[in-house]
């Protein structure tokens, strides 16, 4: 089984990639998912969260109100770190199962999609790294679009991230998503080719 892991920054299309992959017969963890589900009230990290951050970052249901926690973490990378040493092992203790589930399964290429996997040090697991890049005046329209953000609060979660050029300095792939969707498909399969020669 060939791992690949798929990174890459806010809005720069992962996800749009990660979709076009999996049509084209790859398994895809959403390791921003897991991190979702890990953090639900009945979530493995949910209390130790609450409990480092307290009352103010919880919504009137008890679930953690995401965008509370984001405003704290991303303007603050001490607290970034927190919330990482909380989040990460429960993380990859999921992955870990959902991989050797994926071996018994017979699966041929496990994508794993995550935006901080370098940040992380997470790349251990991944045999390939493949980079999406997008400029930031398509990042910026892209988080107005899909998530309402301004300006002010998009370039706060773009710099709190690492820039295009670290990470494509690691990558094996690079996938500029700065086209249009039937160009993007395209791209991905050329790569997904190129891939399968090399399996």
């Amino acid at each position: 089984m060939k791992i690949i892991g798929l990174i890459g920054g806010i809005g720069s299309g992962k996800s749009t990639v990660a979709g076009f992959l999996t049509e084209l017969g790859a398994m895809v963890i959403d390791l921003d998912k897991i991190g979702h589900e890990a953090l639900e009230p009945d979530g493995k990290a949910w209390r130790q969260v609450a409990g480092a951050f307290g009352k103010k970052i919880l919504a009137p249901g008890g679930e953690i109100d995401r965008a509370k926690l984001g405003d704290i973490v991303f303007k603050d990378p001490k607290a970034l770190l927190r919330l990482n040493s909380i989040t990460h092992p429960v993380i990859d203790s999921i992955v870990a199962e959902k991989i050797e589930q994926s071996r018994r399964q017979g699966v041929k290429v496990l994508v794993m999609e995550a935006a901080v996997m370098l940040e992380a040090g997470k790349t251990l697991q991944a045999e390939e790294l493949w980079v999406t890049v997008s400029s930031e005046d398509t990042v910026l329209s892209r988080l107005s679009k899909r998530s309402g953000y301004s300006e002010k609060e998009s370039k706060t979660r773009i710099s709190a991230q690492l820039s295009n050029e670290e990470r494509v300095k690691q990558a094996d792939v690079v996938i500029d998503t700065d086209c249009t969707l039937e160009e993007l498909k395209s791209r991905v399969k050329v790569e997904w080719d190129k891939l399968l020669k090399r399996i």
